[in-house]
Parts: structure tokens; C-alpha cells; sequence
């Protein structure tokens, strides 16, 4: 905001359109509206204040390409010093409250460990998606982009991936005092158990994330094998939405290229021996996902029960592709409470020190 702004007690349009668009992506509401309101806060963050400002005494913010009738209407209620319906209207129907035991595991979560950013198939740079995780109170958050052979996310290859641990350097070294992105990926299993990825590569990254995204449909014994061989892999840290699942054909609300890995569908879960896949998980320690999309809701609860029974750590995580979805956490931390995961198995409750020494381990 100008200091003419502060002056007259005026809200910031920009912030409100980025609000909105947060708080829909959040609602699981449809791509088209989210984009409106971040290409509107987009078009308008490149023009002075003055001019937007002026613009809007004109009635010619819609002259702007990415601002239309709706997102033109917030801003000049914005301008006003009001804030805007569509946003109030927003914050009125939010979601309902969390019970004590959720609410407790959420309290003691300290970062998401499985996050993409428009580096692969995610809507949003990584520094929108770092200053969202902030605005949430993370200490850190894991960028975990797709491995190359899943094209369709465009993965990222050897060269890319390095290229993204340089950005995240320099976008570290401007971030708040205290928070700090942690660099992955959410690597394929291939087919014989392997890891999509160079192992150099994976060796230098803070967290992986493995998931199976091909050959969902293998039989029992095959698929038990394949994840057998992954999650003995010394790199892997955490497996991710181990049974591929798909309970809601409700597409998510991001803003990138179509979420191309979250396409509008239901899919049946992936068959496999979830005691020999949970004792392997103990044994190598690697962590089990709960995947807080709305529409994965992975693994089910019986299976949540049965990792639990058996030993496992669990990494809480959003899967996000878009700065709303950070807020999932909530969604898995109502699952994992109503299973009765201990907060003291949750991996992503520690300080990002105490969860790096553990991968490194």
C-alpha cells in the first residue's frame, strides 16, 4: 500500500483479491473462479496505486485484461475502506470447527512435507506458496515437485530439479526470520520398486516423498513388491497416498495447467499387503502419508489403524498444488485424530533441525 493509502485508512485490493482466491482453493471451489481472482490481484500488482486507484473512480478496471465485472466490484469496495461482500460472504460460510483431539494434532504440526508449486503441475510460484505457509503460522515448508517420468505433471528432469535447489536458495535468503522452504520431491515408484530420479540428486534433497502414479491396477503381488523395493531404498522418507485411491470425481480447485495429476474421477484403491508394506515402513523407517486431499482422503482408516498398530511414523500432509490447499492439514489431522494417531508420531510436528537430522539419518 502507498503511505496515501495508510492515510486514508484504505484496505489493500490486491491483498483482498489474494484472499479470496486463497479462501476458494481452500473451499475445494472450481479452478475458473480461483484464476479470476489471481489474475485480477496479478494485473492490478503491476500498476501503480494511483492508477488503480483512478481506474476504479472511472469505472474502467475492466478495461484490464484479468479483471472482470465481479473482481472490479471487490476492488472498489476495497478501495472504499470497505471489505469486500464477495469476501465477507466467504468468511461467513467457512467450514466448521475442528474437535479438541484434531485440533490439537494441528496445533502441534510445524510444517507440510508434500507440496507443489508451478515448477510441475502445482498453480502458483514457490514464493506464493512459502508466504501462504507463513501466513498459517509453518515453520517450514517441503517443496516436493514430480519426478520427470510422470510427464502429463510436467516432472522435473535432473537439470531442472537443480536449477529449482538454486531458486529455493535465493528465495530462502528473502523469506521471515525463522521459516524456510526445505527442498524434495515426490518422486515415482517405477515399476520394479526404483526411484524416478537421479540418486546423487535424491541424496541431496531434504525430504522424498515416494508415490506410486502408474500401474495402479497391478496385481497383489507385483504392487507389494514394487513398494517393497522403494521403501527399502535408503532415500526414501516418506511413502506417499499409498493406495492411489480416488473417493470424489469433485475436481480440486488449483490454479495451474488443469491439475493434470488430480483430473475429475473416482479410482478404486491399489492391492497390495498392507501388513508386509507397514512392517517394511517400520523397519527402514519410513513415514506413512496421510494424504489431507478432500478427494484421496488416503489411506482409508482402517489402514491408518493398521500403520499405527504396526509401528509406523505418519507425515500429516496437504498434497497442495495451490496456496488454499495449505490449509488441508486439517482434513487429515480429523482422520488420524479419529484413528488415534499420537501427536509423538507425526514426523511433521518436529522443527525442521530435528526433521532433516532424521532423513539425513
Amino acid at each position: 500500500m502507498s503511505e496515501r493509502q495508510r492515510a486514508n485508512h484504505q484496505r489493500d485490493p490486491i491483498a483482498d483479491l489474494r484472499r479470496i482466491a486463497f479462501l476458494l482453493e481452500r473451499a475445494n471451489e472450481a479452478t475458473y473462479r480461483v484464476r479470476a481472482f489471481r489474475s485480477a490481484a496479478k494485473a492490478l500488482a503491476a500498476l501503480p496505486v494511483e492508477e488503480v486507484a483512478e481506474r476504479a473512480r472511472a469505472g474502467k478496471l475492466t478495461e484490464l485484461a484479468g479483471v472482470g465485472d465481479v473482481t472490479a466490484r471487490c476492488v472498489a469496495e476495497s478501495l472504499a475502506g470497505e471489505e469486500p461482500v464477495y469476501l465477507r460472504r466467504l468468511l461467513a460460510t467457512e467450514g466448521t470447527d475442528l474437535d479438541a483431539e484434531a485440533t490439537a494434532l494441528r496445533t502441534a504440526l510445524r510444517g507440510d512435507c508434500h507440496t507443489h508449486s508451478d515448477w510441475s503441475d502445482g498453480g502458483s510460484p514457490i514464493e506464493e506458496m512459502a508466504l501462504a505457509a507463513v501466513e498459517l503460522g509453518h515453520e517450514y515448508l517441503v517443496l516436493t515437485d514430480h519426478s520427470p517420468r510422470l510427464k502429463v505433471a510436467r516432472g522435473l528432469t535432473a537439470d531442472r530439479l537443480r536449477r529449482q535447489l538454486d531458486h529455493v536458495a535465493r528465495v530462502n535468503e528473502a523469506l521471515p526470520e525463522g521459516f524456510r522452504i526445505l527442498t524434495g520431491i515426490e518422486v515415482d515408484i517405477l515399476a520394479d520398486g526404483s526411484l524416478d530420479q537421479d540418486e546423487a540428486l535424491l541424496a541431496r534433497l531434504d525430504v522424498v516423498v515416494g508415490s506410486v502414479h502408474s500401474g495402479l491396477n497391478d496385481d497383489r503381488a507385483k504392487m507389494t513388491r514394487r513398494m517393497l523395493a522403494a521403501i527399502a531404498n535408503p532415500h526414501l522418507d516418506i511413502l506417499g497416498h499409498c493406495t492411489g485411491r480416488m473417493v470424489s470425481s469433485r475436481p480440486a480447485g488449483v490454479t495451474g495447467p488443469g491439475d493434470r495429476g488430480h483430473r475429475a474421477r473416482t479410482r478404486a484403491e491399489s492391492d497390495f499387503d498392507a501388513d508386509a508394506v507397514f512392517a517394511a515402513c517400520v523397519e527402514h523407517d519410513v513415514a506413512v502419508e496421510i494424504n489431507s486431499r478432500p478427494e484421496r482422503q488416503d489411506p482409508p482408516k482402517r489402514l491408518i489403524r493398521r500403520a499405527l498398530e504396526a509401528g509406523c511414523r505418519f507425515a500429516i500432509n496437504t498434497d497442495a498444488h495451490a496456496p488454499g490447499q495449505l490449509d488441508w492439514q486439517r482434513f487429515g489431522c480429523e482422520r488420524a485424530a479419529r484413528c488415534g494417531v499420537p501427536a509423538d508420531r507425526v514426523i511433521n510436528t518436529w522443527a525442521a533441525d530435528e526433521l532433516v537430522a532424521w532423513t539425513r539419518a
